[in-house]
């Protein structure tokens, strides 16, 4: 597995890395044991940077990755990062944001008892909290730095302007924004500014939450539980065009030998601004697929030959906590 050193916090990392959001029970419901499986596999072929977050299940994701790589964290706890988020909270009308310090600092501690390890790697809040001034949150933050329960901070979801203000108190080390062939207006300003800052970024979504795997029809239909079921990404006529681009993206990735799951996450790792793709997976047949993207190189005419496909597609949008 190709690594790379994540921006400015100096860590090197495996250029995919496993993403639990889908354990946490947004997207319905899953076998444990095959996860499980999943997770050690993504291991075995070496990864070694492992994303979560306490809003995956407050706690469900957390905790299963813990024990899936129980015996490393035990054993081998340096050839391990581990990323989890923090900043939600769970209401009885829903999720909010919450990235006030004492929030937060409840939040470092229950992942730290979900994962059962002593110290986080990086440590990311989940979403801006308009509610929270910057400097409390970074504030907060520094302080669980200095106290070393975290080792690096970053944020997701975050533009450029929310990232001026949380760095004017601390670093931001890092950025998790939505990526993928349907969603690039990080392309204009924020990666440029991550390029500046010398960030680490890490994108979610490469696969466009399932569009790109080119296993969606018209008729394709999602569980009640399942966060897409009520996604505006998945229906009508949009939804219909997109389909439309995946069918000729998947004769593209065919005529060259891949799956148009390794196109898509081979064409964000092409962008130079990227350092990591997070892809989530709950079979360890779909772990092997992803992980041979990251020995892809798509070539200039091949990006351009993308555009042009890419041209007729809709821009999509992804969730946010209210919406899921």
């Amino acid at each position: 597995m190709e690594t790379t050193t994540l921006g400015r916090t100096g860590l090197r990392v495996s250029r995919i890395a496993f993403g639990t959001w889908q354990l946490g029970g947004d997207w319905g419901r899953f076998d444990e044991r095959v996860a499980f499986t999943a997770i050690r596999r993504a291991r075995e072929l070496g990864v070694n940077f492992f994303d979560t977050a306490q809003a995956y299940g407050f706690g469900v994701s957390e905790r299963l990755l813990g024990m899936a790589l129980r015996s490393e964290l035990t054993h081998h706890r340096d050839q391990l990062v581990i990323a989890t988020k923090g900043g939600l909270r769970r209401t009885g009308d829903g999720v909010v944001r919450d990235a006030s310090p004492g929030w937060l600092r409840a939040g470092v501690d229950a992942s730290l008892t979900a994962l059962g390890i002593e110290h986080i790697d990086l440590y990311q809040v989940h979403w801006p909290d308009p509610a929270v001034p910057a400097a409390e949150t970074a504030g907060a933050l520094a302080e669980l730095v200095a106290a070393g329960k975290i080792r690096h901070v970053g944020v997701s979801n975050y533009d450029t302007t929310q990232m001026s203000e949380f760095a004017a108190t601390l670093p931001v080390e890092t950025l998790q924004p939505p990526y993928h062939l349907f969603r690039r207006d990080i392309e204009h300003e924020v990666l440029p500014y991550t390029r500046v800052h010398d960030i680490g970024v890490l994108v979610y979504g490469p696969l466009a939450h399932g569009l790109l795997t080119g296993s969606m029809t018209e008729n394709t239909t999602f569980a009640a539980d399942d966060w897409r079921a009520d996604s505006p990404m998945f229906t009508g006529a949009g939804y219909r065009q997109n389909l439309a681009a995946v069918q000729s993206l998947e004769k593209f990735a065919a005529d060259r030998g891949i799956t148009v799951s390794q196109l898509a996450i081979a064409w964000t790792l092409a962008n130079p601004a990227v350092h990591v793709a997070i892809v989530g997976a709950r079979k360890a047949r779909h772990v092997e697929d992803s992980l041979a993207a990251a020995d892809l190189t798509l070539r200039a005419e091949d990006l351009a030959e993308i555009d042009t496909i890419m041209a007729t597609a809709v821009p999509a949008t992804g969730p946010s906590p209210e919406s899921v």
